[in-house]
């Protein structure tokens, strides 16, 4: 996978929220993001921002719980998926969460649960804790020309 040169300095869940609305606006029905981070990191509140961005208006929770939300948007279903409970999807599970993927940009917190198993991520976002509110999150994808685009438009939350 690509990665650009520098991870992206979140000072704020507002920054995280506008981070991950700039990567909304390049997405489309069939992609899907891969979210990872420990717990507390702020996986929520990207998947947040993207939703606002593409359109969701209803609150967007964690469905650590419920495994899977699904939400209307703006012509397009949002899907927000954590597989933090799983101890590793099986085919039967993945049969239950398929339709998750089925014409809808979705996000999936905790993905590793799912490899092998899971579509392949258009972007998959790492978050790492530095200091109080702030993060480092890091983008990477196979599609270069997204990356470079997300880099030009991400450009001042590098350091």
């Amino acid at each position: 996978m690509a990665v650009p040169d520098r991870p992206l300095t979140s000072l704020s869940p507002a920054d995280t929220e506008a981070i991950a609305a700039e990567v909304a606006s390049r997405l489309e029905p069939g992609d899907s993001v891969w979210l990872r981070g420990e717990l507390g990191v702020g996986k929520t509140a990207f998947v947040r921002g993207a939703a606002r961005a593409l359109g969701v208006a209803q609150p967007v929770t964690s469905p650590t719980y419920t495994v899977g939300n699904r939400y209307a948007a703006n012509g397009v279903s949002v899907a927000h998926l954590d597989l933090y409970r799983s101890s590793g999807l099986t085919i039967e599970e993945w049969a239950d969460l398929e339709p998750y993927f089925d014409e809808s940009i979705a996000f999936v917190e905790w993905p590793d649960a799912g490899t092998g198993l899971l579509p392949d991520p258009r972007v998959t976002v790492d978050i790492d804790h530095l200091q109080g509110d702030a993060r480092l999150i890091t983008l990477s994808c196979d599609d270069s020309g997204l990356l470079n685009a997300l880099a030009a438009a991400l450009a001042r939350y590098r350091d």
